[in-house]
């Protein structure tokens, strides 16, 4: 107990990180203070929505709830009234996070970088938002606003120089991302203790985001083995996991034996084989998405000029610039342009009148939304039979698609959303979800009705997203019988640890998989 008359929880989250590798290098000794909490505490491998929608890890551990509950899953999402998708904003979530549910009943909570998180109507938490992200979803700012300036007096900016949605898809150096994200991950250190020191707590979450970049550019390369078992880049990654080991060390160390620890991880890390990059053209050819052709009228449409045609001005624009001079002025635009007009640009083909189905941005999974009339302006698939047919038919053929280099399917399988997560923003999600065979890299598809696909992926990291996830306790929580075994237990054990009550959108779905008839 502390001076408030509460039990302190210490939560620490690995961003991306990975726990097969923590408890390897754990127990070969070179972890050591993540060594130690394995030693005294308990480790669960959890369940995770990452297996489907990736980025919906961090969302589902604060909420407590399923992405059909609170809508995000992705940088670039769907919205109903939208067509195509737009960058995630500041009331994308549709539940409230642990620590508002917390600071609500009294409970003093901290908390720096979570990722995918925003100001919250009625929390009372003390937060530290895009100070150190991997990528930055909202703006660098703090609750209250004096905190920020107050941390980065005494601790200094944060010193990757480095943002994810900046340098896109792009392989990076994996000695040079070891050294950068080492001093990053230190500066992480200084600021989290800081901020312990500074602000009186009863929970503390500090996210480090640097295991996230570490898992995409200082993965071991693809030799289409699937395994990771040494060379330069996984030394890089030891190092990285060292540095954040130390932070972890000095954490737990300054709060004491008295504090329960959790340490979270909602994904781990795997070779980056998805692929989504053949996915439009495969819809193109099986006669879903269509393009618009020199002869339709390009002129703004009647969703507020949210499509365009082919001869839109600013896809012609791109296409005359050299590439090099493309990428320099878009980064001397503000983010907020930035993505509108990427988004004016990947849309600017499509015929609206055409297509039943289309691609949504990603970089791992597949993500199909059909053109619905009424949720899309541009819809023209009726809901009910209608769109129940298309996702029959979109389903049956992508089980046909194969790798055109082993023979294997490409598609290990097929979410249906509408199933999978249901809830009241589950119109913030695709309608279909591609799940890729990550046996080798996917670099050439083929099907009778699509004939060959064959591209490079555009994604050159060597790491990527993977289940599961983790959850290392030292400790009390709860229930010893409730003990988390998916994401999404994780913020009911903690409203209950501090007697809060625990909403009823928590309580249901208990199954924790994704229920038959989700997969296809």
């Amino acid at each position: 107990m502390n001076e408030s008359g509460r039990p302190k929880t210490l939560v620490l989250g690995l961003d991306v990180g990975d726990g097969a590798l923590i408890r390897r290098w754990a127990g070969e000794g070179r972890l050591p203070a993540l060594a130690s909490l394995i030693e005294q505490g308990a480790w669960s491998w959890l369940d995770t929505t990452a297996d489907t929608l990736h980025v919906s890890a961090w969302p589902t551990i604060y909420t407590g709830a399923m992405p059909g509950e609170h809508g995000v899953y992705f940088t670039f999402q769907p919205l109903p009234g939208v067509q195509g998708y737009e960058k995630f904003r500041g009331d994308q979530y549709g539940r409230p996070t642990f620590w508002n549910l917390l600071s609500r009943a009294g409970v003093r909570c901290t908390v720096l970088d979570a990722p995918y998180t925003h100001p919250e109507v009625g929390s009372d938490a003390t937060q530290i938002f895009d100070w150190g992200s991997w990528a930055r979803h909202w703006k660098s700012m703090s609750t209250p606003p004096p905190l920020l300036r107050r941390m980065e007096r005494a601790c200094g900016r944060y010193p990757l120089g480095l943002d994810a949605l900046d340098i896109g898809l792009a392989r990076l150096d994996p000695a040079e991302m070891r050294e950068r994200l080492v001093t990053a991950v230190d500066a992480r250190t200084r600021a989290a203790l800081w901020l312990e020191r500074q602000v009186a707590w009863d929970v503390l979450f500090v996210v480090f985001a640097e295991t996230h970049p570490a898992a995409h550019y200082c993965w071991a390369p693809d030799d289409g083995s699937g395994h990771a078992d040494g060379g330069p880049a996984l030394d890089d990654l030891l190092a990285v996991y060292q540095a954040v080991d130390r932070g972890i060390g000095e954490l737990v160390d300054r709060v004491g034996e008295d504090t329960t620890v959790l340490v979270v991880s909602g994904d781990g890390v795997a070779p980056n084989r998805a692929g989504w990059h053949l996915l439009p053209e495969a819809l193109r050819r099986l006669g879903f998405l269509a393009e618009a052709t020199p002869a339709d009228r390009p002129d703004e449409t009647a969703a507020g000029g949210r499509a365009r045609g082919i001869r839109d001005p600013i896809r012609r624009l791109r296409d005359a610039l050299p590439k090099d001079m493309r990428k320099a002025l878009a980064r001397r635009l503000p983010a907020s342009i930035r993505h509108r007009l990427a988004r004016r640009v990947d849309t600017a083909g499509i015929d609206w009148s055409r297509t039943r189905a289309f691609c949504l941005p990603t970089d791992l999974e597949g993500y199909i939304r059909v053109n619905v009339r009424g949720r899309e302006p541009l819809g023209i698939v009726a809901e009910g039979s209608e769109y129940r047919r298309v996702c029959d038919e979109l389903v049956a053929a992508l089980a046909e698609l194969t790798d055109a280099t082993t023979g294997r399917p490409a598609v290990r399988e097929v979410i249906r959303v509408d199933d999978a997560f249901p809830g009241h923003r589950r119109a913030r999600l695709p309608d279909l979800v591609v799940v890729w065979d990550r046996e080798q890299p996917l670099q050439a598809l083929t099907s009778p009705a699509t004939g060959l696909l064959s591209e490079p992926s555009p994604d050159a990291r060597p790491g990527t997203h993977a289940g599961p996830g983790f959850l290392l306790r030292r400790g009390e929580l709860g229930d010893a019988a409730d003990e988390p075994s998916h994401i999404r237990d994780i913020a009911p054990a903690l409203l209950s640890r501090y007697g809060v009550q625990v909403p009823e959108y928590m309580m249901t779905e208990r199954d924790r998989t994704i229920p038959e008839g989700g997969r296809t």
